[in-house]
C-alpha cells in the first residue's frame, strides 16, 4: 500500500480524482495555479505544495494534464529529484509514442511509468467510478491497482506502455464519430419536420442508439445547455492522435480522418473552449436548422 502519493494537475478531472486519493492516502497536490491546490487541501485534507519538486517525495506520482507536452515539461523539472522506485501514473489523454519516450527516460532513472487515461467524465471523477485503461508492465499495474482504485470503478490492463493512451484515443474517436453522425441524422430529421426529441425516443430503443443519442443529445443538445465538462479542443486533440496511430499502423481510416478534420473546422468556427458536444452547432450551421424539441 502506498505511503505517499502526489497528484499534479487539478483540472476538471484531476481535482476530484485527487480528492478520492486524499481520503485514503497522504496526498501531495500541485497545480500551476497555486490557489487551486490550497483550495483542494482545505476541501479534502490533501497537502498543497508550492514547489513542484516536493512531489518527488511520493511513491506514486499522478499527472492529469491537457496533453503529453505538459507531462514532458513536468518530467523535465522533476527527473533530477525522483527517487528510484517511483511509479509515475499518467492519467492524461496522451500520445502513445510520447509516453513510450517518457517511460524510457524514467527507466533510466530507476523509475517506472504507467499510462492510465480515464473515461467517465466529470460525473465519474466526482463519484469515483471512472474507467481506467492502463498501459505498462503487469508488475507495475498490480502495484498501482490499489491506489488507482481510489477513483476508479473499473480498471483494465490493456497492454504495454502506450496501450492505455491508444485505447483512449480510439474510444474518443468513436465518441467524436458518434456525435457527428447523430448530429447529421437528427439535423436531417429536424429539417424534414420531425421532432428530434421524439426521434431520439425511437432511436434509443432501436439499433441506431449510442452514448451520444442516449446521453449527450437529451441532456446537452436538446436542452441547449452544453455544460463545459470536456472541451472541444481536447477531443479534437484526441482525434488527431487516433488518426496518427492509424497512419503509423498503415490502417486506412477515412472516417477517422474526416472526423478529425471536422473537429478542427468546428474549433475554428465555434472555438475550442466550448464543450465537445457543441460540435453539433457546426452541423446545424451547415444545415440551417437547430436540433431542439418542437415547441407546443
Amino acid at each position: 500500500m502506498a505511503n505517499r502519493v502526489a497528484f499534479i494537475g487539478l483540472g476538471t478531472m484531476g481535482y476530484p480524482m485527487a480528492g478520492h486519493l486524499a481520503r485514503r492516502f497522504e496526498t501531495l497536490v500541485w497545480n500551476r495555479t497555486a490557489s487551486k491546490a490550497q483550495a483542494h487541501a482545505q476541501q479534502f485534507g490533501s497537502y498543497a505544495v508550492t514547489d513542484l519538486r516536493e512531489t518527488a517525495a511520493a511513491e506514486f506520482l499522478f499527472t492529469c494534464l491537457p496533453t503529453s507536452v505538459e507531462v514532458e515539461a513536468i518530467l523535465e523539472q522533476l527527473l533530477p529529484a525522483l527517487k528510484p522506485g517511483t511509479l509515475w501514473v499518467d492519467c492524461t489523454s496522451g500520445d502513445p509514442q510520447h509516453s513510450r519516450r517518457l517511460a524510457q527516460r524514467l527507466r533510466e532513472r530507476g523509475c517506472d511509468f504507467l499510462d492510465a487515461p480515464v473515461s467517465g467524465g466529470k460525473a465519474g471523477a466526482e463519484a469515483g467510478t471512472l474507467t481506467v485503461m492502463v498501459g505498462g508492465s503487469r508488475e507495475s499495474y498490480e502495484r498501482a491497482l490499489p491506489v488507482i482504485g481510489a477513483f476508479a470503478g473499473k480498471v483494465f490492463h490493456v497492454g504495454d506502455v502506450g496501450a492505455g493512451h491508444a485505447v483512449k484515443a480510439v474510444n474518443n474517436m468513436l465518441l467524436a464519430i458518434g456525435l457527428l453522425s447523430a448530429a447529421e441524422g437528427l439535423a436531417t430529421l429536424a429539417k424534414l419536420g420531425v421532432d428530434p426529441a421524439v426521434a431520439l425516443e425511437v432511436i434509443n430503443v432501436s439499433s441506431g442508439r449510442s452514448f451520444s443519442t442516449e446521453v449527450h443529445f437529451p441532456e446537452r443538445v436538446l436542452t441547449r445547455q452544453f455544460p463545459n465538462t470536456f472541451s472541444l479542443a481536447l477531443l479534437a486533440k484526441d482525434t488527431r492522435i487516433a488518426v496518427a496511430m492509424a497512419r503509423e499502423a498503415y490502417v486506412p481510416a477515412p472516417l477517422m480522418q474526416l472526423a478529425a478534420e471536422m473537429f478542427e473546422m468546428a474549433k475554428a468556427q465555434i472555438g475550442g473552449d466550448v464543450d465537445h458536444t457543441a460540435v453539433v452547432k457546426l452541423i446545424e450551421s451547415w444545415a440551417g436548422v437547430q436540433i431542439a424539441p418542437r415547441s407546443e
